[in-house]
């Protein structure tokens, strides 16, 4: 059983007793929390797919705040004019929170 779930504009596949990294949920967050989400775009349960337009009704993701601040990659954005003396180094790191997805309710 699979739901495709909306988590701050973007889309995740979520199954249970799969870890997740998603965009930082704030400072409210705790590390074993629970946290449901209710924007639920797609649920499979053993080959029965439901639709929802937009989501799908009485549908939620249930989980658990493992690391509540866990920072990504760094990504470097470097800019350079040719023959124009113009360089710009610049670096960043995103934010993320590593949820564990208990389970899927459809």
């Amino acid at each position: 059983m699979y739901a495709i779930v909306e988590i701050q504009g973007q889309q995740f596949k979520a199954e249970a007793g799969k870890f997740l990294y998603v965009h930082y949920l704030g400072d409210a967050t705790k590390e074993g929390d629970a946290i449901e989400f209710d924007r639920v775009l797609l649920a499979d349960a053993d080959g029965t797919v439901k639709v929802g337009a937009p989501t799908v009704e009485g549908a939620k993701v249930v989980c658990e705040v493992l690391t509540p601040l866990v920072k990504g990659e760094k990504v470097i954005v470097f800019k350079k004019k040719r023959r124009k003396g113009y360089r710009r180094k610049n670096g960043h790191r995103q934010y993320f929170t590593k949820v564990l997805i208990k389970e899927v309710v459809a």
